[in-house]
């Protein structure tokens, strides 16, 4: 019933155009498996670790600060397009050669091309959805992304003790993404696009295929009705306060700022040490924190997906907020009874730790070798989240230091014996506070994002929004280690649990409830003054006696 309700034409559009978030999940989390064996094989150091790692970002934040322009000029199907050629060619770098250059340059080109595809994914889904189901399709994305990041924990796994397994890692999503582009080329571009480049009849020809009807005259009038006025955006109009951009741009960069700052991307990091340090065992730790987080991620982006439109995402951005406060104050508090110590690896380790890494001194047995991974890995697992693919960067420095021996694991954790309360409790508020960010947070602020801009100038925005999300994320992770130990884990913690009581009274007062509303109706009542000034608590209802009225005297308008 779902995909009938969608048109089945449009759900497969979407469903092909969400690949990009399996390929950019699956990239995010692939690189900690990866890296165990890169750096052995490439005498890499901590910093060289770190730059490989890092140069998936800068990537990413150059490519969503180009990439507006070239979603908006050339149109979304064409970014998708683009970008899923562009990740096959940066993988394609990487297999052949076994070069630290060349890795740097392969991680780019791929940064640059998951960050394409998610703007461009998310604005064309957004465009060829139907009203009423835009949500469910618009999270498809997001359910992908968080599904790929299972798929690289276990590909990770699979291959960890296989020689040469990274080339089989990174190989694996060169046949998909080749597939995608290529699916791609025959899908319809999204008709609000063409209605933007003056190519009505071809637009009006798309929608009478997505919505499987035989006249879309009244959909293509009100795409054009709408975008008359909003054709005229600059980019700097998103900072005016001409039709409340100003105040739109900000409530995006806002929600953005949230997504990174409620530690998500960061605690995860933390996660495999918290349950080592709170008395769970080297491999028990490393399958929860791989399989354990990758699945609870999964199945919380589930119900959200499915339930989005008829609950609205506004609902689930407060619920997800609430829920994440609860469980970081529980494992602050939980933190504060186990003193966790966590000293700077990369630091405090003199150069002969590293003898490991040495072409000369390399004496280590493959089963010794085998099982320096399984516990380098346990530590590592957890680095990864679907909005920060950077925050790597500080696992990195935990790993560096297993790669001096076993013996370094208990020099960042010390425990005496942990209540198995404690241990447990720790652990539940881990996985609740993953699932709370899954449902709200993760995919919804993505939705909003896609809906609150007016179609001339959609890409763009997001571009800038992203743009923000990548920049906020790799300024994080540079400074989280430095902060925890200032402060203590807690006490990050109860910072975080701040920011996501502040996120919920930002939701609460700014977040406007767009379920059931056409993009143009989002807009219009958008783009009206008093929008800023009241809370919006109050505007979905007004909006429905509104909306009609306002199209009726626009279409007579343009009948005269």
């Amino acid at each position: 019933p779902l995909i009938s309700d969608c048109g089945t034409f449009t759900f497969l559009s979407s469903a092909i155009a969400a690949i990009s978030g399996l390929l950019m999940g699956y990239e995010l989390g692939l690189i900690s498996g990866a890296l165990l064996q890169m750096s052995s094989i490439l005498k890499l150091s901590c910093k060289e670790q770190e730059v490989i790692v890092s140069s998936l970002l800068f990537g990413a934040l150059f490519a969503s600060l180009t990439g507006g322009f070239l979603i908006d000029r050339f149109g979304r199907r064409l970014a998708i397009i683009i970008a899923s050629s562009l990740l096959v060619l940066g993988s394609l770098i990487l297999l052949p050669y076994e070069s630290y250059e060349i890795l740097i340059v392969g991680r780019i080109a791929i940064g640059i091309s998951i960050s394409l595809s998610s703007i461009a994914t998310c604005v064309y889904i957004a465009e060829i959805a139907p009203q009423h189901r835009r949500g469910l399709l618009v999270s498809l994305n997001e359910l992908m992304i968080v599904i790929g990041i299972l798929f690289a924990y276990v590909s990770n796994y699979a291959f960890a003790s296989i020689s040469h397994g990274w080339k089989y890692m990174f190989g694996l999503v060169i046949p998909l993404g080749a597939l995608q582009a290529i699916a791609m080329y025959f899908l319809p571009p999204s008709p609000r696009f063409l209605v933007m480049k003056n190519n009505d009849e071809a637009a009006r020809k798309v929608l009478e295929r997505l919505r499987e009807t035989s006249d879309a005259t009244k959909e293509l009038t009100v795409i054009k009705s709408s975008l008359k006025d909003e054709h005229q955006y600059s980019f700097l109009d998103l900072f005016r306060s001409k039709n409340n951009m100003r105040a739109r741009m900000l409530v995006g960069l806002t929600l953005v700022f949230f997504v990174q700052t409620t530690g998500q991307p960061n605690i995860l990091f933390y996660a495999s040490t918290v349950l080592k340090s709170v008395g769970f065992q080297s491999n028990e730790a490393a399958s929860l924190a791989s399989t354990g987080v990758g699945v609870v991620k999964v199945v919380s982006t589930v119900p959200a997906t499915f339930f989005v439109d008829q609950v609205g995402s506004k609902t689930f951005l407060c619920v997800g907020s609430s829920v994440m406060a609860i469980s970081l104050v529980t494992m602050g508090l939980v933190n504060r009874n186990i003193h966790v110590n966590f000293t700077k690896v990369c630091r405090s380790h003199s150069p002969e730790d590293f003898s490991l890494q040495r072409p000369g001194n390399f004496t280590v047995t493959n089963g010794s070798l085998k099982d320096l991974f399984a516990s380098m890995a346990s530590t590592e697992r957890l680095s990864f989240d679907v909005q920060s693919p950077d925050v790597v960067r500080t696992g990195e420095l935990n790993r560096t230091a297993l790669a001096g021996g076993k013996s370094t694991t208990g020099s960042h954790v010390e425990s005496g014996e942990v209540p198995v309360v404690l241990k447990w409790l720790s652990l539940a508020s881990l996985l609740v506070y993953v699932a709370a960010f899954s449902i709200g947070l993760g995919p919804m602020s993505w939705l909003v994002l896609s809906e609150i801009f007016p179609g001339g100038i959609r890409g763009r925005a997001m571009a800038l929004t992203s743009s923000m999300n990548w920049g906020i994320n790799l300024l994080i992770s540079l400074t989280f280690l430095t902060v925890t130990e200032l402060i203590g884990l807690s006490w990050v913690c109860f910072i975080y649990t701040i920011m996501s009581l502040a996120s919920l009274a930002f939701v609460i007062m700014f977040i406007p409830e767009t379920k059931g509303c056409s993009l143009e109706q989002i807009s219009m009542e958008l783009a009206k003054q008093k929008y800023v000034r009241t809370p919006l608590c109050g505007v979905s209802q007004r909006r429905e006696k509104l909306v009609p009225v306002e199209l009726a005297k626009r279409e007579k308008e343009q009948l005269y």
